[in-house]
């Protein structure tokens, strides 16, 4: 063998000793598991779940609060755990809009708890910075979608919502689980955006801001105030009355995007508050208007059970 041709081989060989040294480092700094795109778009399917299942970064997670009869005529929220724990998407624990996701010193149902509290209920659950999280509900995924847009306000976006929820899953034909998992604890790192939620003082100044657009998530029947849930009839001043129930079709799954935008006929680069009764369908209209592109959405949380106590705060009736 020449010398040029031995020098070849050797350095053929070192090549390749030196790539499989770096493939070994990359299964051990890996742990083994297997390495997965780290995006996510908002809106995943039952299909697309069932195939994800198992990455070892996807979070699932069941947002469910049920609605009772209070057994005076009106309606109550419930607990979703014993839902939950009768049946859930496998993999999937709980997440706690009546606990844990909740300030619960507050006299106000579903009121957003500090940032750090929230983080530390997420990394509870086993989300971190690192992973990719599906949140779905037993109902019309407006309780997944308060959870995703409070990801959001402390800085996380890798979080999805499930179309559909839960029906979408069992009519898919993919069975549930009556186990919880359990995982470890992680670290959910606070980066607030401040502007993704408003409070009372932020409304009111948008009712005589042309620059800011206010949007009702309720039905139009409340909008118009034929009967009120929250003390007293009818909607914020200048308000547009999008409802949540018209973002979904018939199986509960969202609509096309281009029909959807045909709801939200404002600018997209507008600032936009939306509102409902605690800011649960207000957080399903801001999650759509998200996907539509509106640039500078908020939340306005506290919503009708906030501003209808206060007498001070104006309401009108009827369809404008």
């Amino acid at each position: 063998m020449s010398l040029s041709r031995a020098t070849t081989v050797i350095l053929t060989l070192i090549a390749s000793l030196m790539l499989l040294s770096a493939c070994s480092k990359t299964d051990e700094q890996s742990g083994g598991a297997e390495i997965v795109n780290p995006a996510i778009d908002s809106l995943v399917t039952a299909e697309w779940l069932q195939e994800h299942l198992n990455d070892p970064d996807l979070v699932v997670l069941d947002a469910t609060v049920l609605i009772e009869s209070d057994g005076s005529g009106g309606f109550r929220p419930a607990n979703g755990i014993e839902n939950f724990a009768a049946g859930h998407i496998p993999t999937a624990g709980f997440a706690d809009l009546m606990g844990d996701l909740s300030d619960a010193a507050s006299p106000l149902g579903f009121a957003v708890p500090a940032p750090e509290q929230f983080a530390a209920a997420m990394g509870a659950l086993g989300v971190g910075d690192d992973s990719r999280v599906v949140l779905y509900d037993a109902n019309t995924s407006s309780w997944a979608a308060r959870v995703w847009w409070m990801l959001r306000w402390i800085g996380f976006d890798n979080a999805a919502l499930l179309d559909g929820g839960q029906d979408a899953w069992t009519s898919a034909g993919f069975s549930l689980s009556t186990t919880a998992k359990s995982r470890p604890a992680k670290t959910l790192t606070v980066n607030l955006r401040p502007e993704l939620i408003v409070d009372e003082n932020a409304v009111r100044a948008a009712i005589d801001d042309d620059t800011v657009d206010i949007i009702d998530a309720l039905t139009a029947e409340h909008f118009r105030g034929d009967f009120s849930m929250y003390g007293r009839p009818g909607h914020i001043p200048t308000a547009l009355n999008v409802p949540v129930t018209s973002l979904v079709d018939e199986s509960g799954r969202y609509k096309s995007l281009d029909e959807l935008g045909t709801l939200f006929d404002t600018p997209r680069d507008k600032r936009t508050i939306t509102y409902c009764g605690g800011g649960i369908a207000a957080s399903g209209d801001a999650f759509v208007m998200h996907r539509l592109g509106f640039k500078d959405v908020a939340v306005y949380t506290a919503s009708l059970q906030e501003w209808a106590a206060d007498p001070e705060n104006p309401m009108v009736t009827g369809s404008e």
